[in-house]
């Protein structure tokens, strides 16, 4: 790391809101200003990430050693480089392509709307209160709309609300009937894990997963949109951490619901630790990939891929637990960072 990339960091992460930060660290720990300014500058320097990793996963209260088994955010993007193809990544970039190559997971009607006529438009439409159109390209759940149809005063109305320029969708999609355990924690969004597999030697392994659900009445699961992540053990079947959101808040039972985190249970393990590492094989010049499963009550089912994994999710601390990050659970996989 050279001193001209600390200039980029420094600058892109706009000092002052730096030095707030910092701050704010002050204020809880009492440290030194000027002692944790340079510790965040040496952290950045040495370990290869700006200052938002520094506070995110604590360091300030972290040992050197700790620190070490940290995936920040510069050596995730390596991985993401070393390990994905970008020709391949528009797989999972483009809704319609995901859609189609993962057919066999996703378990719901999904149309592209530039491939279908009015007449079968009217058929998707039919029993349906509610669905979802979405860009072919997105993130963080940005420019998806649940439609309800009966707002609407004529099918050909709502044909050509789908279809306008101006909207820019380009799928349509039944809306998922969730397992009652996944909707009961927060029944107004599709509740979601996110579950991490990595590809070495040609076989699938699962590095993480975590539990994410909406909040404030929001129908998308994501952080941007104040979601709420939770770690979660696959083999348990469980929440084993607190409720955590992107501004830093920690929550030991759903703000809206009063359920809390930590013990939550949800079903088909084993159905899902099948179907990610079955799914990571489908494009195998995709070998690091964050899947977004949702539960049904007849079993998982896919909801996107992401080829550009989240590595704070699983990361985030909780009291009384160990600060280990994810490089240990790499390097057992043979993986170097």
């Amino acid at each position: 790391m050279n001193v001209s990339y600390m200039a980029r960091v420094l600058r892109e992460a706009k000092l002052k809101r730096m030095l707030e930060k910092i701050d704010r660290i002050h204020e809880q720990t009492g440290k030194s200003k000027a002692g944790l300014f340079f510790d965040m500058v040496g952290y950045a320097l040495r370990y290869g990430a700006g200052y938002n990793d520094y506070i995110i996963f604590e360091f300030y209260n972290l040992s050197r050693a700790e620190r070490k088994t940290y995936l920040t955010r510069m050596k995730n993007k390596k991985l993401v480089t070393s390990l994905n193809d970008p020709v391949c990544a528009r797989i999972f970039d483009q809704k319609n392509l995901f859609d189609e190559k993962f057919a066999e997971y996703t378990h719901r009607e999904i149309l592209d709307i530039a491939k279908i006529d009015f007449p079968r438009f009217q058929a998707f439409l039919q029993g349906k209160e509610f669905f979802f159109a979405k860009p072919y390209v997105g993130q963080s759940g940005k420019g998806i709309e649940k439609i309800e149809v009966g707002k609407f005063p004529s099918p050909e109305a709502l044909w050509a609300y789908v279809t306008s320029p101006e909207k820019h969708f380009g799928v349509i999609e039944e809306v998922i009937v969730q397992h009652p355990q996944a909707e009961a924690i927060y029944p107004h969004s599709l509740n979601c894990l996110r579950v991490v597999t990595l590809v070495v030697g040609g076989q699938a392994h699962i590095l993480y997963a975590v539990f994410k659900t909406g909040n404030n009445g929001h129908f998308v699961d994501n952080m941007e949109s104040g979601g709420v992540a939770c770690h979660f053990d696959l083999d348990k079947g469980e929440v084993t951490g607190r409720g955590q959101t992107s501004a830093l808040v920690c929550y030991d039972a759903h703000p809206e619901t009063g359920i809390s985190f930590i013990g939550y249970k949800l079903p088909f393990m084993d159905e899902i630790k099948d179907m990610v590492k079955r799914a990571a094989l489908l494009v195998p010049q995709m070998r690091y990939v964050g899947w977004d499963v949702c539960l049904t009550p007849d079993g998982p089912a896919l909801v996107e891929g992401n080829d550009y994994p989240a590595y704070d999710f699983p990361q985030l601390p909780d009291p009384d637990k160990p600060r280990v990050g994810l490089i240990p659970k790499l390097k057992a996989l043979g993986i170097q960072v």
